[in-house]
């Protein structure tokens, strides 16, 4: 009695988290997907189906994102298109990633050009793919930067900090402003600040910019501290004026670090 209890207050629980939801015709890469997502995005349910036409089945779900896999068919293909026209009219809502075979400029700009707000390239590395998921479900854009191409940046909208901010950081009437402290950056950790707008974990920050990645996690430390953030993303968002200094009876410099 005790267990069916449990299960029961769990799927209660799960009916209000929001959802993302995979769209992949084959059952064995939905399947490795889903397992990933499951244990990296806790934070989401995440549902999976062969076809968009499942997706009628959510109406009632709070469905936050949709990864639509489109293999090798180009963004133009009539039956891609029908798709992302099927998911904006059941998922309003919902932002919209496409998992693509391919990462070259013109497929990426179609899709971002028909309102996709996440472009992921299955040559991408994991942990680069779960940064982007995460930069799209709290609001912001991604697309890829290329191994090939590091030089090029690539388009990045910062998050909607209202998907972000605690309710006593944005009360009526607040007026957003930079924290000072902000513009104490020095020019080495706004090169790390500006990559980690672009979501990249540690790894590919220290190989961009010929660091180490002890020297990375020092200077996002320093960044943190200095923006007064408890994450990274809050830190970005700091640092684009879009969220206000948090108020803290302590001195800045014992603020807790989070681990990066």
């Amino acid at each position: 009695m005790h267990d069916i209890t449990n299960t029961s207050k769990r799927l209660n629980e799960s009916l209000h988290l929001p959802v993302l939801v995979i769209i992949e015709p084959l059952l064995l890469p939905r399947t490795c997907i889903l397992h990933v997502l499951r244990r990296e995005l806790d934070e989401v349910e995440i549902l999976d189906m062969a076809t968009v036409q499942g997706l009628d089945c959510t109406s009632a779900r709070d469905v936050r994102l949709v990864m639509l896999s489109i293999a090798n068919k180009p963004i133009g293909d009539p039956s891609v298109e029908d798709d992302l026209a099927f998911v904006a009219e059941c998922c309003p809502n919902a932002a919209t990633v496409v998992l693509s075979n391919h990462d070259d400029e013109p497929t990426v700009q179609a899709a971002m050009q028909r309102g996709v707000r996440g472009f992921l390239s299955t040559s991408l590395p994991i942990e680069i793919a779960v940064a982007g998921l995460r930069l799209v479900l709290v609001g912001g854009a991604y697309r890829p930067l290329s191994v090939a191409g590091m030089n090029r940046i690539p388009d990045f909208e910062p998050p909607d900090v209202r998907a972000l901010a605690p309710s006593y950081l944005m009360g009526e009437g607040t007026r957003v402003a930079i924290d000072r402290r902000v513009t104490d950056l020095t020019p080495r950790e706004q090169q790390v600040l500006a990559e980690l707008e672009l979501g990249l974990p540690n790894k590919l920050i220290a190989a961009k910019l010929g660091l180490s990645e002890s020297t990375v996690k020092m200077h996002i430390q320093h960044i943190m501290r200095k923006c007064a953030a408890h994450n990274r993303t809050e830190a970005v968002l700091r640092w684009r004026g879009r969220l206000p200094a948090q108020s803290r009876d302590h001195d800045p410099g014992e603020a807790p670090m989070h681990e990066t």
